[in-house]
């Protein structure tokens, strides 16, 4: 073959397989006109939808999510609910037995599609259950735009998980994941997964949205209100704009956010304050003794965003909402659904902090919640911890803000019932199980990497990662790629111990002997997780001293801690299950020697790891 054009060939073929490996994002842009009956709790709707295809892949179907057709008996929800009994999600059951089951015919939720077109042409569809079916008449060519309409109308469902009528504070609406959504299409395909009452996922996309709504209510909403002057509540000047049918229209848009969620009441009060150098805040909600706290937490609100910011990246949207409704407290694009009335001003601020948190996670980040919910869940209650732990000092002051979870994990662990975090989200079996892998491993997954790679790279990591996949799509691997850049250290051991094992930490001093100039230490690894160790004493003058003993697998050690510098000790390989360390002090010098002095390290037991001299 000549070799000029062989060269060629292979320069033709390495940019199509770039091509085609590259990242992509699908993009959505919605425009839906709403008008909602309140006395009867439903509405009608029209969308327009332009959805653009950024993939190298021809697609010939679409699929929408239709997620309040769960809410109803013998639905997946149901049914799913109803096999798990008192072991699933509290939520959803009384006594072990499934409310859904007796949600009243004229309360059920559903998303009833009338039509759906496709550039002017009708299309075919078949609802299966919470998702939607849709064979196009044309293909959607890669690199290319098509346009969707369609008309539904739908019933708000009975209140009993995030959205719904009448929730138990006395919200009229909470209207979450309320209409038909298109789904999310990547490398992996279309994420179809059925609503069973955990996690979302969806494309980025603009929303422009106008809800025609009885003019007594008030309206809020994670987006940009387009004519505060016109509606009620924002403009202390409105004049109020009604039609024929006595009925405001509330105009609204958004860009680049993952959904539009709202809830609606005659009795909300809006307040807003703005962050130096953040978002404006608007708080929603029923002004009472019962929300009393909420004017309380304003200066707590401005400083989570305040360093939120600083430490892991700057929150993108012009606004937030903190919005009272839902069952507890549920993250949307620039807002949350909270429950509002909270017995402490502690309680109300990690609520906020949380929800507010996901801004970063959920929405931002964008992770595949259905098939990685540690990633959302438990990347934002390690920022929930870091920045409580700032917002409300411990009365006994600790330097590590993670250490309550750290116990609470430990204490979990030994109920034998733990299952793996990296299972999909709707699928664990045990409600408390699924808690703790998406919450605890989650968090515990970044606070064993700054025990492994030290928490100033940890910090590094963090920013690196949202500069870099902020308003895309990341998934674990690309984390990992930064995490094993900026730390130098093979980590992928760590990924699959950690996410996809129940497997579990624990390291212990089996034996001590003190010399006249020394003293030997013997290490023992009794656990199914190896770990790096770092080990310190006490000295008599109070002084403490550290020794890093690194794990072979990471090739390359910590050099660097905030909690103290240390010398590193030879390497302990993962198959060995002693390690003798020997220490240039003797027993009249040691006040108290142990494992892990900072309380990082996730042992599960940790009865011999601390030695006191006496």
């Amino acid at each position: 073959m000549n070799k000029g054009f062989l060269i060629i060939l292979t320069l033709f073929f390495g940019l199509l397989s770039a091509q085609k490996n590259a990242y992509y994002q699908q993009h959505a842009q919605y425009k839906m006109d709403i008008d909602v009956d309140a006395k009867n709790f439903t509405y009608n709707g029209n969308q327009t939808l332009i959805y653009t295809n950024n993939s190298p892949d021809e697609l010939n179907v679409v699929y929408y999510h239709l997620y309040w057709n769960a809410f109803k008996p013998g639905s997946m929800m149901d049914q799913r609910v109803a096999s798990q009994g008192k072991n699933g999600d509290s939520r959803l059951q009384k006594n072990g037995i499934s409310t859904l089951a007796s949600i009243p015919k004229e309360e059920e939720g559903a998303q009833n599609i009338h039509w759906i077109k496709q550039n002017g042409k009708t299309l075919q569809f078949e609802i299966q259950g919470t998702v939607m079916k849709v064979y196009l008449n044309s293909p959607i060519k890669p690199n290319s735009s098509t346009t969707f309409t369609m008309e539904w109308d739908a019933v708000i469902p009975m209140q009993i998980r995030r959205a719904g009528r009448n929730n138990r504070e006395g919200i009229d609406m909470t209207v979450t994941q309320w209409y038909p959504k298109i789904a999310e299409y990547d490398y992996d395909g279309w994420a179809t997964f059925d609503y069973i009452g955990r996690e979302f996922h969806a494309p980025f996309a603009d929303f422009e949205v106008n809800i025609k709504i009885d003019k007594n209510y008030v309206i809020g909403a994670g987006g940009t209100l387009e004519n505060p002057n016109e509606v009620k509540g924002y403009d202390a000047k409105a004049n109020i704009k009604t039609n024929k049918d006595n009925k405001a229209t509330w105009r609204w848009t958004a860009k680049n956010m993952l959904d539009f969620a709202w809830a609606a009441d005659r009795d909300y009060t809006v307040e807003s304050f703005v962050v130096l150098d953040g978002p404006k805040i608007y708080y929603v909600y029923q002004k009472s003794e019962k929300t009393k706290y909420w004017e309380e937490s304003k200066p707590y609100v401005t400083k989570f965003f305040q360093i939120m910011n600083a430490t892991y990246g700057r929150y993108v949207y012009p606004s937030y909402s903190f919005i009272q409704g839902g069952d507890g407290g549920m993250e949307y694009g620039m807002g949350t659904m909270m429950l509002g009335e909270a017995t402490s001003l502690n309680g109300l601020v990690g609520l906020m902090v949380h929800e507010g948190g996901h801004s970063w996670n959920q929405q931002m980040m964008a992770y595949n919640e259905s098939v990685r919910p540690w990633m959302d869940e438990g990347f934002t209650s390690y920022y929930d911890d870091y920045i409580m732990h700032q917002l409300f000092p411990p009365k006994t002051p600790q330097a590590n803000p993670f250490t309550v979870s750290i116990d609470r994990y430990r204490t979990f662990v030994k109920k034998g019932i733990e299952e793996p975090a990296g299972w999909l989200g709707d699928h664990h079996d045990n409600g408390t199980a699924y808690s703790f892998a998406t919450y605890y491993k989650g968090e515990l997954f970044l606070v064993q990497l700054g025990y492994i790679m030290g928490e100033q790279n940890l910090a590094l990591v963090m920013k690196e990662f949202y500069n870099e996949w902020n308003l895309k799509h990341p998934t674990d691997r690309d984390f990992m790629h930064i995490a094993q850049k900026i730390a130098g250290m093979d980590l992928k051991w760590f990924l699959h111990y950690w996410i996809n094992t129940t497997k579990t930490i624990d390291y212990g001093i089996k034996d001590v002997k003190y010399e006249e100039n020394y003293t030997t230490i013997i290490l023992e690894n009794k656990g199914t997780v190896p770990m790096p160790v770092d080990f310190s004493i006490l000295t008599t003058d109070k002084k403490v001293v550290n020794f890093q003993i690194p794990l072979n697998m990471t090739h390359t050690w910590k050099t660097k801690d905030i909690y103290g510098d240390f010398k590193t000790e030879a390497y302990w390989p993962w198959t060995q299950k002693e390690y003798t360390l020997t220490i240039p002090y003797n027993k009249s010098q040691i006040s108290a020697l142990g494992i892990d002095f900072s309380q990082r390290l996730a042992d599960v037991n940790l009865e011999d790891n601390l030695v006191e001299v006496k």
